[in-house]
């Protein structure tokens, strides 16, 4: 048996949330925020047998994609003489699917 974690961003986690249940599969769904976007994000525990490990990864590689994100690095500045420093927006990836499995050694339903 297996656990898996995965944290997905949380524009997906309603439709991944969807798609396992409509599949069967047992999730628990915990709501996070990432640390360096502050953006809303989803963990995922699932927990399942060796065999159906493949398949869950394969509703989570479909469901969850990247996208591209634009922010600003720093917030305006003010120079001397009264001028306003804008910085440029960069480019980043967000979303996807970071996944963790971990072998389950016990596994209790009381």
């Amino acid at each position: 048996m297996k656990m898996v974690i995965t944290v997905v961003q949380g524009k997906d986690a309603g439709s991944l949330t969807d798609k396992l249940v409509a599949k069967r599969f047992g999730v628990t769904r915990i709501n996070t925020s990432g640390g360096f976007l502050r953006e809303s994000n989803a963990t995922f525990l699932i927990g399942v047998q060796d065999e159906q490990l493949d398949e869950v990864i394969s509703v989570i590689r479909a469901t969850c994609k990247t996208r591209s994100h634009f922010l600003n690095p720093m917030p305006p500045m003010s120079e001397p003489g009264g001028e306003i420093y804008m910085p440029n927006p960069v480019e980043v990836q967000v979303g996807g699917a970071t996944i963790f499995v971990v072998a389950v050694d016990k596994y209790l339903r009381l």
